[in-house]
């Protein structure tokens, strides 16, 4: 049977600081209500992002500014200022800040603001990441010059996501003349990386490519953990045109059409122990 629940933010169960900023949260059940009060020049994006560690706050908001201005900008560039008794709900993704030399006074009805300026939850998954390198990109710049180079290095990136695209990878990031892609698959990470050392061979390029399956931390935009070091000491030990992968890549990819030339047990530089490698070629 439901009954009735009553809190105060005068005693609120949580209080919280924010930056420039202190913050009281009222829980009534399942939901949370919240009030804060912002000084002057408190903006999300340098007083909580550092502890949220997300690139734009993702909490869904429906706010009451009771005094001073608060000004909030979406992820899309869309920007709303607002002024005292203004009732606004602002989607997750976006930056707000303090407008002027008064401070803002702002009580966010939403239910959910409880999470406010909490560390982001973190997820650890399994999954075969994929690093790839150009072998000599910086004499081979300076053998072509500048303008060729460029175009050289767009034609590379085009084939690199083409490839991508077609095995499911995701990429992650780019290091200026490699990539960093994760797949659900060992197999389709292993034909991936073959594929795109001979697809840009066609340009005159060689890459090493080393792939490695092992749990990743996502934070934000970002993943990281043990597999992302590991993945890239991987591909510094390959040559050029050369595809190296783990033993745990390759105990995945058991049945897969492959062949799995042996390179030993190597030391690779940061890990404590070192890794059993093997060079892979098509079956």
């Amino acid at each position: 049977m439901a009954r009735l629940t009553r809190t105060s933010l005068a005693s609120p169960n949580t209080d919280r600081t924010l930056g420039r900023a202190l913050g009281a949260i009222a829980q009534a059940g399942a939901l949370s209500v919240g009030r804060a009060w912002l000084e002057p020049g408190w903006r999300w994006s340098e007083d909580v992002k550092p502890v949220a560690g997300t690139s734009s706050c993702m909490i869904h908001h429906v706010q009451v500014l009771l005094g001073g201005r608060l000004a909030v900008r979406l992820d899309d560039g869309e920007e709303m200022e607002f002024e005292p008794g203004d009732v606004f709900e602002i989607p997750p993704g976006h930056d707000s800040w303090v407008v002027g030399d008064e401070p803002a006074d702002l009580l966010d009805i939403s239910g959910n603001v409880g999470e406010f300026g909490l560390p982001a939850v973190s997820a650890r998954v399994v999954v075969t990441l994929l690093m790839s390198d150009i072998v000599g990109s910086t004499e081979t710049l300076a053998r072509l010059g500048d303008a060729a180079w460029k175009q050289m290095l767009a034609d590379h990136d085009r084939i690199v996501r083409s490839e991508l695209r077609r095995a499911r990878g995701r990429e992650i990031d780019t290091t200026g003349d490699g990539f960093l892609a994760e797949f659900d698959s060992a197999a389709s990470a292993l034909e991936c990386a073959l594929r795109i050392c001979r697809a840009v061979e066609g340009l005159g390029l060689h890459v090493r490519v080393g792939v490695h399956t092992g749990e990743i931390e996502r934070v934000a935009d970002d993943v990281r953990g043990l597999a992302v070091h590991t993945v890239a000491r991987v591909m510094s030990a390959a040559g050029p045109s050369q595809v190296l992968a783990t033993v745990t890549t390759r105990l995945l990819s058991s049945g897969s059409s492959f062949r799995f030339e042996d390179r030993g047990a190597q030391a690779l530089k940061g890990l404590p122990d070192p890794i059993a490698l093997y060079e892979v070629k098509p079956a």
